[in-house]
């Protein structure tokens, strides 16, 4: 199993549909969200953060929060 986390809720993201973390049986289908949420993320939310992503071990997916300067 492959898991995407938020590595902090804010406030846009608590409000949005997203969970805080989720699963995919396979790395491709893992990778492909993250990177789409990541994306929809910096487009879409406040704009008072930006986020990235990265891979934080073999299994796991880290999507990041900086504030937006």
């Amino acid at each position: 199993m492959y898991t995407v986390t938020m590595e902090r809720e804010c406030a846009c993201f608590l409000k949005s549909e997203y969970k805080k973390e989720s699963t995919f049986q396979f790395q491709p289908e893992a990778y492909k969200y993250t990177i789409s949420l990541m994306e929809m993320m910096n487009e879409d939310f406040c704009k008072t953060h930006m986020f990235y992503a990265e891979k934080s071990n073999d299994n796991e997916y880290l999507i990041r929060v900086a504030a937006n300067n």
